[in-house]
């Protein structure tokens, strides 16, 4: 059994570099020797987290520590493997670590992969016309509205934290119009105009939005979330509900469950995980048991 820390270093704005010593020593001490890699580029990550795929050893475990583009870069290499997979996190938004009820807190996260408590969660596996043919999801597929906003954000030369996707979300609504969606949930076709139509694995989005709020990552669905077509200002005034998790109350918004959704539309892209992944059509499949988490209460 091997087990290797996977480190962002700019995580969280050196958050991740300033504590990786401490966690790598607690670490050792629960697992023995420890390699760590720390990540000098997405390419660089990749490159371990590939080479760890392909051995595939049995008891295996994979500490990533940094935000949830780390998180997404694990999820894609380790699903379908045997590897454990266990988080740290430390970026700002943490999105996947709230969604499936990870600790926010390091010593608490490092606690929770020390017990090495293993549970297999469900996945959303992407697929059509996204970079590289398929992707693997471990929260929330995004298209319209938040997609866009998400986009923008990842483009803020200066950001502001968790903080930066709610500026944005606020300043990208005065030039935004509810975008023309082609959809099939779990066959039954429709097209409609929304805000936006956000598939989710887990929960949450953009820094602790809240557009999923009741999905689950063991139960072997996808949660839907169907903002249709609103004034700017009815949107503006109710987006605070989406930290709260509550605005699927108001009565312009349509929660659905699915195994599976094709979504399709006029001049629109998607992303996911906090990641750019190509454009429409595509489908989301949920897969239940898809990677091997650690650390689940």
């Amino acid at each position: 059994m091997t087990t290797r820390l996977l480190v962002n270093p700019a995580a969280g704005g050196g958050r991740a570099h300033r504590l990786e010593p401490w966690v790598t020593a607690r670490l050792r001490s629960a697992f023995g020797d420890v390699d760590v890699v720390r990540t000098t580029s997405f390419q660089h990550a990749e490159q371990a987290l590939a080479e760890l795929a392909a051995c595939d050893g049995e008891g295996d475990r994979v500490v990533v520590m940094g935000g949830d583009g780390m998180v997404h870069l694990g999820l894609n290499h380790l699903a379908g493997t045997r590897i454990r997979l266990g988080i740290v996190p430390s970026g700002t938004g943490n999105d996947f670590a709230s969604s499936v009820g990870l600790p926010s807190r390091v010593d608490e996260a490092i606690k929770r992969i020390v017990a090495d408590q293993v549970t297999p969660i469900d996945l959303a596996e992407v697929t059509g016309n996204v970079y590289g043919g398929h992707c693997w999801v471990g929260c929330v597929v995004s298209t319209g509205y938040d997609a866009i906003v998400n986009r923008r954000t990842n483009h803020m030369t200066t950001k502001f934290g968790p903080l930066s996707y709610g500026w944005v979300a606020l300043s990208a609504l005065a030039d935004f119009s509810p975008k023309h969606y082609r959809i099939s949930v779990d066959g039954q076709y429709r097209e409609l105009d929304a805000m936006l139509i956000a598939i989710g694995n887990g929960g949450h989005f953009g820094g602790g939005m809240r557009v999923c709020p009741t999905a689950s990552v063991v139960d072997g669905l996808l949660d839907i979330t169907i903002i249709h077509a609103v004034s700017r200002r009815t949107l503006l005034g109710y987006l605070p509900l989406l930290y709260a998790g509550k605005l699927s109350r108001m009565d312009f918004v349509e929660t659905l469950r699915a195994q599976r959704v094709d979504v399709d539309g006029d001049d629109m892209f998607a992303m996911a995980d906090g990641e750019e992944i190509g454009d429409v059509p595509l489908t989301v499949v949920a897969r239940p048991g898809a990677v091997n988490l650690v650390g689940l209460a």
